[in-house]
């Protein structure tokens, strides 16, 4: 069976040949290629900028739902090095790998499918090559060096510290690095025009990070197109891997009158020097095809009746001919050794950060125990994206490197609100479980506490009143919730009383007193009545398994 996608060169001076040389070469040789490319993109950025966007006013998981004809997580999910490492990290089942590994049978059939075709980084590393590295020649790299299966390395790496217990997954893989890369960039951006540049949150250290991370991989293609997709990439190793499996595969034909056209347009670095297939980096893109001048590439099936007139591999250098040993397999179990004392060590030197001493983090409703929160996060903050109200918040790198870019829960900037379940929606890997809003609702990420040395009403000042007296600026937060834990005590002085027993610490309250007290009268410095995490000792299935929602058991602490 052959899978032609491709404009043959009969096909060329037909009118849709004519009229697809106005879009570019590769369209014209490989137009469904491109279209798939352009859908996916354009799918990625209707998700991010639509579906994502928490717009409207309350109601924010019925409004999510009818956006969400697809998932908002999809391409976080297809991606398997996202499921596989979060998997390995937390020992558990994560639902995601289903998506993953769907991919991977895929790719069995069609080789690097997901690569060649679906991969929004891979779309937008094309048009930044195709407006800024062709033009630019002068940091041009050889084809072949040192950095050829770097993206090997980098994927031993990423499952060493997997196995560690350390998520790196999100420093390298292609849809996290993407996705975090556009809530520190396009998001202000939506955010500022829509809702004003006053609502914009200000960008940390950490941020910067990510966007130097996000801008170096569109720049690695100065070195040469597609580098990050070609040498770099995980994700893209790990299909690679699976090519070993590939049942239909690129042959060259006998007719080929070697003109080189196949190698200039190749964008994976799948063609040898004599013009055969390196199948493990070949993404059946079928642009090669396209711009044969004699019909000599077919795809078809590996093992069908069709020749492959070219050589399996390239031939050696006459050095190593002459010595008998393979310097590049060599090299490659050196590097792959170094990847995993890299790896190692990397474990290591961020379990070294992450000290007992250090504070416990408000972490948004649903989620794991702070143990495996980190091992399932992938730091794509896909949660941030989705929060309506501006209450997720990345973390730094102050706070230790392996919680660095996961979401916690600043109740000064904004609380909960009570009608949004769109974090754990979100999650690819279960890190936050995908409640539903009457589950959610049960969900204690905290406690608040009143600090009667600062609280107005606590030392008799009535700037908090509300009502006639009879109300607090906290209390009537709570209520307008639905939780009415927060009660009043006293008769010549209303003082604010928190009931263990319903506060889900949401930080309504801690947000309406840092608004009032602190921003808009000046009274404070901090809020009065702020919420403590990690009082309740829940635990919650860390795999997240099971959609729409979760087992979770909380318990109420005893003061």
């Amino acid at each position: 069976m052959r899978f032609h996608w491709f404009v043959k060169s009969s096909e060329r001076q037909s009118k849709v040949g004519r009229s697809l040389r106005v879009l570019g070469p590769t369209w014209r040789a490989s137009p469904w290629r491109r279209i798939a490319q352009a859908a996916c993109f354009t799918l990625f950025l209707v998700l991010f900028f639509f579906v994502a966007w928490p717009g409207g006013m309350g109601d924010f998981a019925l409004s999510r739902a009818r956006k969400e004809i697809i998932d908002i997580e999809l391409f976080l999910a297809l991606d398997p090095l996202v499921g596989i490492s979060a998997a390995i990290a937390s020992r558990a089942w994560v639902w995601s790998l289903w998506f993953g590994g769907a991919m991977l049978l895929i790719g069995i059939v069609l080789p690097r499918m997901f690569c060649g075709y679906l991969c929004p980084m891979g779309t937008l590393v094309d048009l930044f090559d195709w407006a800024v590295s062709n033009r630019v020649k002068r940091f041009r790299v050889r084809r072949i060096g040192w950095w050829r299966p770097l993206r090997y390395f980098v994927l031993i790496a990423v499952l060493v510290a997997a196995a560690g217990g350390v998520m790196l997954v999100g420093y390298v893989a292609a849809i996290p690095v993407l996705t975090r890369g556009f809530q520190f960039m396009a998001s202000p951006l939506q955010i500022g025009m829509v809702r004003g540049w006053g609502e914009v949150p200000s960008v940390h250290a950490a941020q910067w990070v990510s966007i130097s991370l996000f801008v170096g991989v569109l720049l690695l293609g100065l070195l040469r197109p597609r580098f990050w997709c070609r040498h770099v990439c995980p994700s893209g190793a790990l299909f690679s891997i699976g090519n070993l499996l590939r049942m239909n595969e690129r042959k060259v034909q006998d007719h080929c009158i070697e003109c080189g056209k196949c190698s200039k347009v190749c964008s994976f670095d799948a063609i040898n020097d004599d013009f055969s297939t390196i199948g493990a980096n070949c993404a059946f893109c079928q642009t090669c095809g396209g711009v044969c001048p004699v019909d000599a590439i077919h795809f078809t099936g590996r093992f069908s009746g069709v020749a492959d007139a070219a050589v399996a591999t390239s031939p050696k250098p006459p050095a190593e001919e002459e010595s008998g040993v393979d310097h590049s397999r060599r090299r490659f179990l050196i590097g792959a050794a170094v990847s995993t004392v890299g790896g190692a060590l990397a474990v290591r030197g961020i379990q070294m950060t992450s000290g007992a001493d250090l504070p416990l983090v408000l972490r948004p409703p649903g989620s794991s125990a702070e143990a495996d929160f980190v091992r399932l996060c992938t730091r794509c903050d896909q949660c941030l994206r989705v929060c309506p109200t501006g209450i997720l918040q990345p973390m730094g790198i102050g706070q230790g490197l392996d919680r660095l870019w996961t979401p916690q829960a600043n109740a000064d900037f904004a609380g909960c609100d009570p009608s949004c379940n769109n974090c754990g929606q979100a999650c690819p890997t279960g890190a936050i479980a995908a409640l539903t809003l009457e589950k959610k609702r049960e969900i204690r990420m905290g406690l608040a506490e009143v600090d009667s040395a600062t609280c107005l009403a606590c030392r008799g000042q009535r700037d908090c009143d509300t009502s006639g007296g009879t109300h607090l600026i906290c209390q009537d937060a709570c209520e307008a919730a639905g939780y009415s834990a927060i009660l009043v005590e006293g008769e010549s002085a209303v003082t604010p009383v928190v009931r263990a027993e319903t506060c889900v610490g949401c930080g309504l309250c801690q947000a309406a007193c840092f608004r009032t007290n602190v921003i808009e009268k000046k009274l404070l410095s901090t809020a009065a009545i702020r919420v403590r995490p990690g009082v309740d000792g829940r635990t919650v299935n860390a795999a997240a398994s099971t959609r729409p929602s979760v087992d979770v058991q909380y318990s109420v602490p005893s003061d």
